[in-house]
């Protein structure tokens, strides 16, 4: 081995004067997702993908115990992620992801026995959580992050957004059963598999250690490590505001239900739109103003009783806390090496299926017991507790990107 005096980062040059890196060596040039017509074609497979994930949440108000069975998928992609990018790269991870969608939507459209149903649902979360450690790791690491990541999930809001107003239409006007829902569906995840697998068909495993310098030189990151390193909580509970409305504010079942739309309407403008001013003000004071946004109008939310109030006070409640997951997902990537990220996203997205899931069921059996009203309490304390979590991150206006 000698130094490449050539070479403007310090390198090292083998017997066959190729360049390697150096263990110490400068962070490679962040790319632009406009730089070229792939990066650009990958980052629309990656939007299409984040879009057609929320879709299967909707069954949550068809079989009151299913939504718990997604989250056994993240699990188990969570374990699998390192390993899967590393020897099979994002190729087979884009077609990975594309075919599970695509099976567990063709098994739920049978409308089959209860038991398979949920096993469908466990095969769609698998391919959930391969797709958010894959895909936000991947754009998290481009030049203007911050925008980009708030685009993806705003993708994933447009499908919030859409989901309750294809169902209503199919089921109200079209007088068809739940399930044809999902002949729909096995279109767009067929879509989904073609354009994520042409996008990233040059990303080989080969090519996955190459560019996150996964050699000899970095060994792979413990999950103990990531997981302390990089502690996510992430709530989801969109699905009680429609019953909060019928119920407690007793508006009508449409008014109701377009409350829900607003709040993931809310979530999808926020995402968009304070992505651009996440990176002006400072992520971690930027996220901590959010969550004070959102805690305040949960308060307008629970204490004044008028219903186009708290219709209101919902949706801004969205866009506030829209940016929450994206902002984590930014910090994460300014606080771990580039080759760390698949692991800890991975396992965010776990703990983001567990609180998405979990956390509903819970506060079903307090409703069930006390009513809905319990709900806006449960929501401004974990909104309390994810503003602690955060002023527990280090600064990372330090950091180098």
């Amino acid at each position: 081995m000698r130094l490449n005096a050539s070479s403007g980062s310090p390198s090292l040059l083998d017997e066959n004067g190729n360049s390697e890196p150096c263990a110490t060596s400068a962070p490679a040039v962040t790319e632009r997702w406009n730089e070229s017509r792939t990066n650009a074609f990958r980052l629309v497979a990656s939007f299409f993908c984040f879009m057609l994930e929320k879709y299967y949440n909707l069954t949550y108000i068809i079989i009151s115990l299913v939504f718990l069975s997604p989250f056994l998928g993240y699990v188990s992609s969570a374990l699998l992620n390192n390993y899967l990018h590393h020897k099979l790269g994002q190729r087979v991870i884009a077609i990975i992801c594309g075919s599970c969608h695509t099976a567990a939507y063709i098994i739920i459209a049978l409308h089959p026995p209860y038991i398979v149903l949920v096993l469908a649902f466990i095969l769609a979360g698998f391919g959930n959580g391969v797709a958010d450690a894959a895909w936000n790791a991947w754009v998290g690491n481009l030049y203007n992050s911050s925008e980009l990541l708030g685009f993806l999930h705003a993708f994933y809001g447009v499908g919030g957004v859409a989901s309750p107003l294809i169902v209503t239409a199919l089921i109200t006007k079209a007088n068809l059963e739940w399930y044809a829902f999902y002949y729909i569906m096995i279109g767009l995840a067929s879509t989904e598999t073609i354009a994520l697998a042409s996008a990233f068909r040059s990303s080989s495993g080969a090519e996955y250690r190459r560019i996150y310098k996964t050699n000899e030189l970095e060994k792979e990151v413990s999950l103990t490590e990531a997981l302390f390193r990089m502690p996510f909580a992430q709530v989801a509970l969109g699905g009680w505001i429609v019953v909060f409305m019928l119920r407690v504010r007793h508006g009508e079942p449409f008014a109701s239900g377009m409350s829900a739309v607003s709040f993931w309407l809310g979530i999808t403008v926020g995402r968009a739109v304070l992505g651009f001013a996440t990176p002006r003000i400072g992520v971690k004071l930027a996220t901590a103003l959010y969550i004070g946004a959102a805690g305040s109008l949960e308060l307008i939310f629970w204490l004044v009783p008028q219903f186009y109030i708290s219709a209101v006070a919902v949706s801004f409640q969205g866009f506030f806390m829209g940016p929450l997951f994206p902002n984590a997902i930014l910090v994460a990537g300014k606080l771990l090496p580039r080759q760390h990220h698949v692991v800890v996203i991975g396992f965010a997205a776990a703990f983001g299926g567990c609180g998405a899931a979990v956390l509903p069921f819970l506060t079903g059996i307090l409703a069930e017991a006390q009513g809905p009203k319990v709900l806006q309490p449960i929501v401004l304390a974990l909104l309390a507790i994810t503003l602690g979590i955060w002023f527990c991150f280090p600064s990372t206006s330090k950091m180098k990107e």
